[in-house]
């Protein structure tokens, strides 16, 4: 479930990179490829730094 997710965001950060440069020839507006480009990003580098996070220690109180 986890390598879908994963595969998933990378194809989807793909096919906005090549968005991106039909914006940069200017046939799309820029600032809306630029901000999709740039949330795929931000869910990409935030989908693979949840794995290792450090969830902290188990506190039992009496």
């Amino acid at each position: 479930m986890k390598k879908c997710k994963l595969i998933a965001l990378a194809a989807g950060f793909c096919a906005l990179f090549c968005l991106n440069l039909l914006g940069l020839m200017k046939l799309l507006p820029l600032f809306l490829t630029s901000t999709l480009l740039f949330a795929a990003i931000f869910a990409l580098l935030l989908h693979v730094n949840r794995r290792n996070r450090f969830k902290g220690f188990n506190r039992r109180h009496l």
